[in-house]
Formats: C-alpha cells, structure tokens, sequence
C-alpha cells in the first residue's frame, strides 16, 4: 500500500464531510489505493475494499482497534480492544462463478461488487434491495431445464437455495462481512457485532483531522508558517514545537 501523506488525508476527509457512507467508503478506497480509478474501484468485490480499508486503518492507526459493544441481553455496555491484524484478510478470489445445485435449480452467480451493493442499498425496501443484488450477481439461473431471467429471480428461488447462495458467497469472500461475538461479562451473553470499517475509520479520521488542523493553527500562530509548510513536518517533529509554544 502506498502511504497517503497528511495533506492527501485532509483533502478526503473534507470531501467526506458533504457524503454519507457510501460516499466516505469510496474516498477512504481511493486513499487506501491512490492510484487506482472509480470504475476499478467499484467493480471490485466487496471483501477486496474492506480488506484495503483495514489494511489503510493499520497503516494509520496501528493494529489496535478499541471497540464498544451494548450487551444484547441486559444492555450492558461493553468495552475492550481488539487485535485487528488478522481482520479483513481475503480468501483466494475464485477463479469463475459460483455455483448452487438444489433440486430443480441450478444457479451460478458472481461475488457481490461494490456497485452492487451501492445499487442494492438505494432501493426502497429490503425486498427491492435483494432482487436487485440477486439480478446483479446471478451468471445463470436454470429450473427444471428451463432459464429464468435474472430480474424474476428472487421471487422464484426457493429460501433454502437463497440461504446456500448467501452461505457460498460469505465462504468466498469472509472479508466482506466481518461479525464479531462478544461475550458479556454480566450475563454471560453472546451479543454479534457487525464491524463497520468504513464508519469506524471515518470517526477516527475525522478526529485525527480535526486535531491536526488545530495544530496548523497553532503553529501558524505561533510561527507564521504556512499549512503546507507545517504538514510537511513530520508528526514527531510538529509535536516537539507544539511543546515549545505551550513552555513559551
């Protein structure tokens, strides 16, 4: 991964503050891979970006991850870290589409895009949303010897073929989806917790930026520097005049 300097951080995260989620997931992918195009970008599964968003968190962040968890049984609100350098590790892509055999059914399908799931998450409803994603993703679908058009898919497919089709594509991409399961030291309950890594490395940009930008400000106060004379320092030695404006 090439590092992102911190000018480059600051531009995404003010061009993030206008965007919601889909919006900030593809700005902190162009970050996590500065020479790659929108279009490449979009078209990658979605286990590919979450990888590279991980791997971006690391690089500016560490391995360690603080998470917070309410306990689904009693509320209780829970806390600790987390080692997140094994998260968001990808599989072998395969090397053609999946496949479901049940039945009457024999349906073959792709991983789940970017695009895919942007398209998925404008629809109305979740019903919407999975017809769209199924329609995206299926290469073919066949009953009885017969071919059913992508967009009457999921009204026909049966619960058990639509559960096997999920259980593959999570088994081929783990990276998209990564859950943890928190155990409550209350009750002792098991809580899932989705891990987000767009909205978690989103909140820890936005408060790097704003403490950076207090810097600037600082300095600039202080020394008459410019920004990008300032982000140019390194963070060690930015810290050591920080420290010798506040002894002043």
């Amino acid at each position: 991964m090439t590092p992102t300097g911190p000018a480059e951080l600051l531009a995404t995260w003010e061009a993030g503050l206008a965007q919601r989620d889909a919006g900030r997931s593809l700005l902190l992918h162009r970050a996590a891979r500065p020479g790659a195009g929108t279009d490449e970008l979009l078209s990658m599964p979605v286990g590919a970006r979450e990888a590279d968003l991980f791997a971006l968190r690391r690089a500016l962040f560490g391995e360690r991850m603080q998470v917070r968890v309410e306990c689904a049984s009693c509320a209780e609100a829970m806390e600790f870290d987390l080692d997140a350098t094994s998260l968001g590790v990808r599989g072998r892509t395969p090397d053609g589409p999946l496949r479901v055999e049940e039945g009457d059914w024999v349906v073959e399908f792709r991983l789940p895009t970017v695009a895919d799931l942007a398209a998925a998450g404008s629809a109305p409803d979740a019903a919407e949303a999975r017809r769209l994603l199924v329609a995206r993703c299926a290469v073919s679908a066949v009953r009885s010897g017969e071919t059913v058009p992508p967009e009457r898919l999921a009204a026909l497919l049966p619960a058990e073929i639509q559960r096997r089709l999920a259980e593959k594509a999570a088994e081929a991409d783990p990276a998209a989806d990564v859950t943890l399961s928190v155990n409550c030291p209350e009750c002792g309950g098991a809580t899932p917790a989705a891990l987000d890594i767009t909205s978690y490395l989103w909140t820890e940009l936005d408060a790097w930026a704003r403490d950076l930008l207090l810097d600037v400000h600082l300095l600039a106060s202080a020394y008459g520097w410019s920004e990008p004379e300032i982000l140019a320092l390194s963070p060690l030695r930015r810290r050591y005049y920080l420290e010798l404006c506040t002894d002043a």
